[in-house]
């Protein structure tokens, strides 16, 4: 059976060697005679799953016991609404910057549970830049300031870590988390959608600094109090168990690669190699201004958009797929996280090339 390789921006490519060991160990998880599917949540043989997983993402991450890591269900959406109400703490505003799609929803969500105010957008720009800190309208004393690193739709990404001050800074780290080294001692809590760099969808990890527990609104859901998930070693009801299983075997194939710091290496080389092309190229463009460039997410339009449906033909013949864009921005968009081999990005250079060539009539 011929492996595709898979550009979708979520739920994403794993690794091939994750998935045959997924396999290997689907009817019998180290002679258990059980899937890990079937196993109880506090049996020994899967605490023991969960506790490696979260060593191993403190390892490569670089997370000090300061911080607690919470494995929570709903994905990264769910914590658009549960951040304001553990991290509001009576104070107000909340500071936000609006760099795109996820960033908005993020705001709208957080003006349910109390006052948001809009340090900075780029909205004006078409979300194709970030706005100079120097420029942003933060309030001291707000109780968080939240951005989004990787603007997942719109292919924009911060080349910088946000100067917060005293304030906690949040990050919807959902398709950068674990693609580069990142100092985590700089922020107050990340999220992470767990289905572009971590493992399947329906898992999102948290990693929050400890002072920040046990500060939720009255009224907040039980199982959205990050103290409470916390202090139940995220099993406080029963967990994604099987997504928590894979984001482990994650963790260990990323610790194989050589983790964070070598994974970060292959990732900008892929992202130099696809945007190299496109720059030279009359055929393709990228809007986003490069400095700001995703490493993760490339989008990208031909030159004639009535091409787009023979392209994405084309694509799927070679077994590249969902090359589709967003339907909010249009054109393609080639989501290169860290299971997509550079082979795959050759393969995608190469059919770019192929046609070009064959629709434009260049050499």
């Amino acid at each position: 059976m011929t492996r595709a390789y898979n550009f979708c921006a979520g739920p994403a490519t794993l690794p091939a060697e994750v998935l045959q060991q997924a396999q290997e160990e689907m009817l019998d998880w180290r002679g258990t005679g059980m899937s890990v599917m079937e196993m109880s949540h506090r049996s020994d043989e899967f605490v023991a799953i969960a506790q490696t997983a979260e060593q191993d993402l403190r390892e490569l991450a670089g997370i000090s016991d300061d911080y607690a890591v919470l494995f929570m269900q709903g994905g990264a959406s769910s914590q658009f609404a549960t951040v304001p109400l553990n991290l509001m703490r009576g104070k107000s505003p909340a500071d936000y910057v609006n760099t795109g799609i996820w960033s908005k929803k993020a705001i709208a969500e957080a003006r349910r549970f109390g006052e948001v105010n809009v340090a900075a957008s780029s909205e004006e720009q078409g979300f194709t830049t970030v706005p100079d800190q120097a420029s942003w309208k933060t309030n001291p004393e707000a109780a968080y300031l939240h951005y989004t690193p990787n603007e997942t739709i719109g292919g924009l990404e911060y080349d910088f870590i946000p100067d917060s001050g005293d304030v906690p800074l949040v990050a919807d780290m959902s398709s950068s988390m674990l693609s580069r080294p990142l100092d985590i001692s700089k922020f107050g809590l990340i999220y992470a959608g767990a289905q572009k760099n971590i493992g399947p969808s329906g898992l999102v990890v948290v990693i929050i600094r400890k002072d920040l527990l046990g500060h939720a609104q009255s009224g907040t859901p039980t199982m959205l109090d990050y103290k409470v998930i916390a202090d139940n070693d995220s099993m406080y009801n029963t967990p994604a168990t099987y997504s928590w299983y894979l984001a482990g075997l994650v963790f260990k194939w990323l610790k194989a690669q050589g983790g964070v710091a070598a994974m970060g290496e292959i990732n900008k080389r892929k992202a130099d190699k696809l945007y190299g092309y496109i720059d030279n190229s009359d055929f393709y463009a990228n809007p986003i201004e490069p400095r700001f460039r995703s490493w993760m997410n490339v989008p990208f339009t031909l030159a004639d958009d009535s091409l787009n449906s023979a392209f994405l033909k084309g694509a799927e013949e070679r077994f590249l797929l969902n090359l589709k864009g967003h339907r909010t921005v249009g054109g393609m968009r080639a989501s290169i996280y860290n299971a997509m081999p550079e082979a795959g990005v050759d393969a995608l250079i190469d059919y770019m090339k192929a046609f070009e060539k064959e629709r434009a009539g260049h050499e």
